[in-house]
């Protein structure tokens, strides 16, 4: 019991948190980050060469982790990764050629790359790596000077970009960008077990707490949601299910499904209360099935709504 103990004291110490993420998007995070790096460090090969490539592939790996592993995170989305990269090349670039002393001008290079990625509201770690292969690249990286943004930092990360949303959009539950997504959580002016959340409720509470998370406004929205249903404050119930709006089950990876509601016979005995419903994305796509509204409530974990609708 006290070995049990020492480890939970270790584990809070250093913030250990185990992936609850299933097998199937753990291997999904890794065939995306093998192709994702495969073209980059092909492309970096031929602009640079093997010295260069060797600076510059590192900072790619490290969006990838973040695009094929965390999709949906605040850090991964386009502007992050597009900003975060270019803004830092050119930091990295002035640096190099304007600074005396290769040590300050790798430190300046990063430290200013933080600082105009939070000016322009574009986080992205990888960034500081990039800047820094600015400064200690090797002469060819050296050689290239602005050229450095376009090839190949701009063409690795619009590589890496497109690679992301083709490979994601195979599977319907984690598409890249998050603006992708098919379907979002109803948009909660209604109320969860009676409190509020909205965005902006969010985005002050973020403010106040003056911290970063690398999760999206309308990601942290829904955590919050779910954790209240699944406290039994927000769960489902029949008179809930109606016809025309989309239910999904919240299962994780290929086991999630989104239904519409595409008919109804509505009845006051429960046991002749029937629904259809069509499978719209996900599981069973294209399917169609029936069922008593009571079980169809029992399936459904939450609604949701088209995104792009209010």
């Amino acid at each position: 019991m006290q070995n049990v103990s020492l480890a939970h004291r270790l584990a809070r110490r250093i913030r250990l948190a185990l992936t609850r993420t299933s097998p199937a998007e753990k291997t999904v995070s890794v065939i995306g980050a093998v192709a994702g790096i495969a073209m980059v460090t092909f492309i970096s090969f031929q602009a640079t060469g093997f010295s260069g490539a060797a600076l510059i592939v590192p900072s790619m790996g490290a969006s990838a982790v973040l695009l094929f592993a965390v999709p949906h995170g605040q850090l991964s989305q386009p502007w992050s990764l597009f900003g975060g990269h270019l803004i830092s090349a050119v930091i990295g670039v002035l640096c190099y050629r304007y600074i005396s002393g290769q040590v300050l001008a790798a430190g300046l290079a990063v430290g200013l790359a933080v600082g105009a990625m939070h000016l322009a509201n574009c986080i992205h770690p990888p960034g500081g790596a990039t800047a820094l292969a600015g400064v200690v690249g090797g002469p060819a990286i050296h050689a290239l000077g602005f050229k450095f943004l376009l090839t190949p930092i701009l063409l690795n990360t619009v590589i890496i970009f497109i690679i992301a949303v083709l490979f994601n959009s195979f599977f319907p539950w984690r598409r890249y960008p998050v603006g992708l997504m098919r379907f979002k959580p109803v948009d909660s002016g209604e109320r969860a077990a009676d409190v509020q959340i909205d965005s902006a409720t969010i985005q002050s509470v973020l403010k106040k707490m003056d911290i970063v998370v690398d999760i999206t406004i309308d990601e942290l929205k829904r955590i919050i949601q779910l954790v209240l249903e699944k406290a039994g404050q927000g769960e489902l119930k029949a008179e809930d299910i109606k016809l025309g709006c989309y239910y999904t089950n919240n299962r994780h990876g290929k086991e999630w499904s989104v239904r519409q509601i595409i008919d109804e016979h509505p009845s006051d005995d429960p046991e002749k209360d029937m629904v259809i419903y069509r499978v719209v994305e996900g599981l069973g796509l294209r399917s169609a099935g029936s069922c008593t509204r009571t079980q169809f409530s029992l399936w459904a974990a939450r609604q949701l709504q088209k995104n792009g609708t209010r």
